[in-house]
Protein backbone atom coordinates (compact mmCIF):
# COMPACT_ATOMS: atom_id res chain seq x y z
CA UNK A 1 0.00 0.00 0.00
CA UNK A 2 1.25 3.82 -0.63
CA UNK A 3 1.40 6.74 1.38
CA UNK A 4 -1.05 8.20 -0.81
CA UNK A 5 -3.81 5.64 -0.55
CA UNK A 6 -6.79 6.38 1.92
CA UNK A 7 -7.84 3.22 3.63
CA UNK A 8 -11.68 3.20 5.88
CA UNK A 9 -12.00 0.72 8.14
CA UNK A 10 -15.85 0.81 8.56
CA UNK A 11 -17.33 0.01 11.50
CA UNK A 12 -20.80 -1.72 11.94
CA UNK A 13 -22.48 1.41 11.66
CA UNK A 14 -21.82 2.53 8.01
CA UNK A 15 -20.89 6.44 9.13
CA UNK A 16 -20.03 8.54 6.55
CA UNK A 17 -16.30 8.15 5.58
CA UNK A 18 -13.02 10.53 5.67
CA UNK A 19 -13.45 10.72 1.77
CA UNK A 20 -17.29 10.73 2.02
CA UNK A 21 -18.70 7.33 0.75
CA UNK A 22 -20.53 4.99 3.19
CA UNK A 23 -20.74 1.63 2.72
CA UNK A 24 -23.90 -0.12 3.95
CA UNK A 25 -23.70 -3.37 5.70
CA UNK A 26 -25.89 -5.15 3.19
CA UNK A 27 -23.34 -3.70 0.54
CA UNK A 28 -19.89 -4.94 2.26
CA UNK A 29 -21.64 -8.26 2.96
CA UNK A 30 -22.52 -8.78 -0.71
CA UNK A 31 -19.05 -7.35 -1.98
CA UNK A 32 -17.47 -10.03 0.61
CA UNK A 33 -19.62 -13.07 -1.18
CA UNK A 34 -18.44 -11.98 -4.06
CA UNK A 35 -14.87 -11.46 -3.36
CA UNK A 36 -14.59 -14.91 -1.64
CA UNK A 37 -15.44 -16.46 -5.17
CA UNK A 38 -11.88 -14.63 -6.79
CA UNK A 39 -9.08 -15.33 -6.54
CA UNK A 40 -6.61 -14.35 -3.75
CA UNK A 41 -6.46 -9.89 -4.07
CA UNK A 42 -9.50 -9.06 -5.96
CA UNK A 43 -11.05 -5.84 -5.21
CA UNK A 44 -14.01 -4.62 -6.15
CA UNK A 45 -13.51 -1.11 -8.51
CA UNK A 46 -16.16 1.65 -8.34
CA UNK A 47 -15.87 4.15 -10.88
CA UNK A 48 -18.16 6.96 -12.98
CA UNK A 49 -17.80 6.84 -16.77
CA UNK A 50 -19.37 9.54 -19.16
CA UNK A 51 -22.54 7.94 -20.89
CA UNK A 52 -25.99 5.98 -19.98
CA UNK A 53 -29.04 7.59 -20.40
CA UNK A 54 -28.93 10.52 -18.01
CA UNK A 55 -25.40 11.33 -19.31
CA UNK A 56 -23.13 9.36 -16.15
CA UNK A 57 -23.42 5.59 -15.36
CA UNK A 58 -21.98 3.79 -12.78
CA UNK A 59 -19.43 1.15 -13.67
CA UNK A 60 -18.82 -2.10 -11.01
CA UNK A 61 -15.34 -4.16 -11.95
CA UNK A 62 -12.98 -6.97 -10.07
CA UNK A 63 -9.74 -5.49 -9.93
CA UNK A 64 -6.84 -6.51 -8.58
CA UNK A 65 -4.70 -3.64 -9.13
CA UNK A 66 -4.54 -0.69 -7.04
CA UNK A 67 -3.54 2.55 -8.39
CA UNK A 68 -1.17 4.54 -6.20
CA UNK A 69 -4.31 7.13 -6.32
CA UNK A 70 -6.92 5.11 -5.17
CA UNK A 71 -9.00 5.04 -2.29
CA UNK A 72 -9.76 2.38 -0.41
CA UNK A 73 -12.80 1.45 1.15
CA UNK A 74 -12.35 -1.40 4.04
CA UNK A 75 -15.45 -3.10 5.79
CA UNK A 76 -16.07 -6.80 6.96
CA UNK A 77 -14.49 -8.45 4.06
CA UNK A 78 -15.36 -5.83 1.24
CA UNK A 79 -12.65 -4.10 -0.44
CA UNK A 80 -13.66 -0.81 -2.80
CA UNK A 81 -11.51 0.83 -5.08
CA UNK A 82 -12.71 4.30 -5.69
CA UNK A 83 -10.14 7.03 -8.47
CA UNK A 84 -9.78 10.21 -7.42
CA UNK A 85 -12.04 11.57 -10.52
CA UNK A 86 -15.06 9.04 -9.62
CA UNK A 87 -14.73 10.00 -5.86
CA UNK A 88 -15.26 13.64 -6.89
CA UNK A 89 -18.75 12.46 -8.61
CA UNK A 90 -19.50 10.38 -5.60
CA UNK A 91 -18.88 12.64 -2.10
CA UNK A 92 -21.31 11.68 0.02
CA UNK A 93 -22.74 9.04 -1.51
CA UNK A 94 -23.70 5.69 -0.07
CA UNK A 95 -23.21 2.46 -1.66
CA UNK A 96 -26.07 -0.30 -0.95
CA UNK A 97 -26.67 -3.52 -2.11
CA UNK A 98 -31.02 -4.12 -2.98
CA UNK A 99 -32.69 -7.41 -3.17
CA UNK A 100 -36.15 -6.39 -3.58
CA UNK A 101 -38.84 -8.37 -6.02
CA UNK A 102 -37.39 -6.24 -9.16
CA UNK A 103 -33.65 -7.80 -8.50
CA UNK A 104 -31.29 -7.91 -6.90
CA UNK A 105 -28.41 -4.85 -7.59
CA UNK A 106 -26.08 -2.54 -6.28
CA UNK A 107 -27.59 0.78 -5.50
CA UNK A 108 -25.71 3.96 -5.08
CA UNK A 109 -27.65 7.02 -3.43
CA UNK A 110 -25.87 10.47 -4.82
CA UNK A 111 -26.96 13.56 -3.62
CA UNK A 112 -24.83 15.23 -6.39
CA UNK A 113 -27.27 13.66 -8.81
CA UNK A 114 -30.20 15.68 -10.11
CA UNK A 115 -31.88 12.80 -11.85
CA UNK A 116 -30.97 9.40 -13.06
CA UNK A 117 -32.65 6.76 -15.55
CA UNK A 118 -35.44 4.20 -14.64
CA UNK A 119 -32.59 1.69 -13.57
CA UNK A 120 -30.70 3.46 -11.58
CA UNK A 121 -27.46 2.66 -13.33
CA UNK A 122 -26.78 6.23 -14.76
CA UNK A 123 -27.14 10.00 -13.98
CA UNK A 124 -26.71 13.75 -14.28
CA UNK A 125 -25.73 16.68 -12.13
Amino acid sequence: MTDNTTEIAATAAPAAAPVGVTLTEGAARRIGEILGTESDGAMLRVSVEGGGCSGFQYKFDIDRQQAEEDVVLRREEAVVLIDPVSLGFLQGAEIDYVDDLIGASFKINNPNATASCGCGTSFSL
